[in-house]
């Protein structure tokens, strides 16, 4: 084999039980991932070959990455190529494995004498574990990992790094649980693997599939549709591959279109053009965090009857709608909005200095009876709708954890470049 879709193969780089990595010549900075037809457990003690598993598997962890990779995780996945393998940016690998647990199950319960089975740990239990099959992965603290000193295309893994992966791990899992959840399936545990790209960066790396966690369909153990039912069999027939691998289609056919639909909107309202400048601010904030908006003009004071027929309109064809009002002076836009709808309506007014008082204070001052909040900055306004929305769409609540993720990474390696003692 010397080339798949497009791509000419260079050497392979690595070789798994289940996964060889190629170099792209043609392509600097990136490598192709194709999988087997084979499947093991105990270190690879236990091995069969199944037919279709490496179409599988590619087919699942291009789903599972669609959803990391919309929500704005760091990955390593670039795209498809072909029903076998993938495209993915050429990392050194951490040898380490990043362990979620939601519930006590498996080898935790082993370790941990006394934990009931099903124990439910909030928050998501993180575990690390040294890749190291000759000595059955042994469990390995922060101490270990920064003891170790990898130092991977030019970063050293200190405790910076391992803070780093570690919120990351929780991330990815509390998106993928919410994404089953959907399915009414529970996502028990997970592994997952980072690398360091060529630019220095950490990013989520290798291959997510149905060999990398437990899912119990209904939170019920005894439907589970994992690589489990596989490492329970002490004897393996040709019959219970074929329910292996009927479990593994199952998976993949239910992450199909388990992206939520794009049916929301964000309507931003304005008393006046004026205030377009501070109402186009907004929009890009929550297009940003993923919100469809829409910008109309409108004063409740100069033409209320237009403003409630606006807003009529919207009501008669939206369901997952919030209203964001920006009036500045006397606002009567976001009251009288709130007082007529039901739906979320959130004031951003266009605050000047030398009225600021008096302008906030016609946002605040409320009669009874209405429930619109009142935020001073557009991003506040953005990210108020957006956990609104989030509450009923994963996507968007995985855009605000990212968000949260990314401010803590900006702050770490701001402390990181900075810190150091400075002598008199």
């Amino acid at each position: 084999m010397t080339s798949i879709q497009e791509y000419k193969l260079g050497k392979i780089l690595i070789e798994g039980k289940t996964k060889q990595v190629y170099d792209l010549p043609q392509n600097p900075g990136l490598c192709l991932l194709l999988s087997k037809d084979r499947i093991t457990a105990g270190d690879g003690v236990k091995a069969h070959d199944l037919q279709g598993k490496s179409e599988i598997s590619n087919t699942t962890n291009g789903q599972v990455f669609q959803i990391l990779n919309e929500a704005g995780v760091r990955t390593a996945y670039v795209k498809s190529a072909g029903p076998k393998a993938f495209i993915a940016k050429k990392c050194q690998m951490i040898p380490i494995e990043w362990v979620t647990r939601r519930l006590a199950t498996g080898s935790y319960l082993k370790r941990n004498t006394g934990v009931p089975e099903g124990y439910r740990f909030s928050p998501p239990k993180q575990e690390t574990f040294f890749k190291d099959d000759a000595n059955h992965d042994p469990q390995w603290s922060d101490e270990q990992i920064i003891s170790a000193k990898f130092n991977l295309n030019g970063v050293l893994i200190g405790q910076d790094e391992v803070d780093i992966m570690k919120k990351t791990t929780v991330l990815v899992f509390e998106i993928l649980e919410k994404a089953w959840s959907t399915r009414n399936c529970a996502l028990i545990d997970m592994k997952i693997e980072f690398g360091i790209d060529e630019e220095g960066e950490i990013v989520l790396a290798d291959i997510i599939d149905s060999d990398s966690w437990r899912l119990w369909p209904a939170g019920d153990k005894r439907l589970m549709v994992d690589k489990q039912v596989y490492r329970n069999l002490t004897s393996v027939t040709s019959a219970d591959l074929d329910v292996v691998k009927s479990n593994f289609v199952w998976v993949s056919k239910q992450l199909q279109d388990i992206i939520p639909k794009n049916d929301h909107l964000v309507v931003i309202l304005m008393g006046s053009a004026s205030d377009l400048d501070h109402c186009e601010k907004i929009s890009k904030q929550c297009k940003a965090l993923g919100l469809n908006t829409e910008l109309r003009v409108t004063s409740a004071h100069k033409g209320p009857e237009e403003t409630l027929r606006i807003m009529r309109e919207y009501e008669s064809v939206m369901n997952n709608l919030i209203l964001i009002t920006v009036a500045g002076r006397s606002n009567g836009l976001g009251p009288v909005l709130s007082g007529s709808t039901t739906y979320p309506v959130i004031n951003c007014p266009p605050l000047k200095a030398e009225n600021m008082p008096i302008d906030v204070w016609s946002s605040l001052n409320l009669p009874s009876g209405l429930g619109c909040a009142t935020v001073l900055y557009p991003e506040a306004a953005a990210l108020n709708a957006a956990q609104i929305l989030g509450l009923s769409n994963y996507m968007i609540w995985a855009k605000l954890r990212v968000k949260q993720l990314n401010n803590f990474v900006t702050l770490k390696k701001a402390d990181k470049q900075v810190r150091g003692v400075r002598k008199a």
